[in-house]
């Protein structure tokens, strides 16, 4: 299991089992978040805040809702906005103890462009 938290701790976010990689992504949001993704159904990760803790962005075609923490402003995770996709999620893992991630692949994904891992 990986945990994380926002600066604050409002918001804690848990991935029940470590993931094979994270995943640094180029795209016009991601790019300017700096976050490392780690994605899963919401069966496997936990949010451990409040209700309203979080607050949600969702931009061009609104797929995706990126959520930060309302108190520290730190991006915790996202979740899909499409019916048939409503569980995926992705957990920020930039909030997790760097020693804890250190040992996981970072695999780099060209959101901005051609939509394919560059590795």
């Amino acid at each position: 299991m990986i945990r994380g938290s926002c600066h604050c701790g409002a918001v804690r976010v848990e991935l029940v089992k470590t993931p094979g990689s994270l995943t640094a992504c180029n795209c016009s949001v991601c790019r300017r978040l700096g976050a490392l993704w780690a994605y899963g159904d919401a069966s496997e990760i936990r949010l451990l805040c409040q209700p309203d803790a979080t607050i949600g962005y969702a931009w061009g075609d609104k797929t995706l809702a990126f959520h930060s923490c309302r108190t520290c402003g730190c991006t915790t995770h996202w979740q899909s906005l499409q019916p048939e996709r409503s569980t995926r999620m992705a957990v920020n893992f930039r909030l997790a103890d760097p020693q804890t991630i250190a040992k996981l692949r970072i695999r780099h994904f060209d959101g901005a462009d051609s939509w394919t891992y560059l590795d």
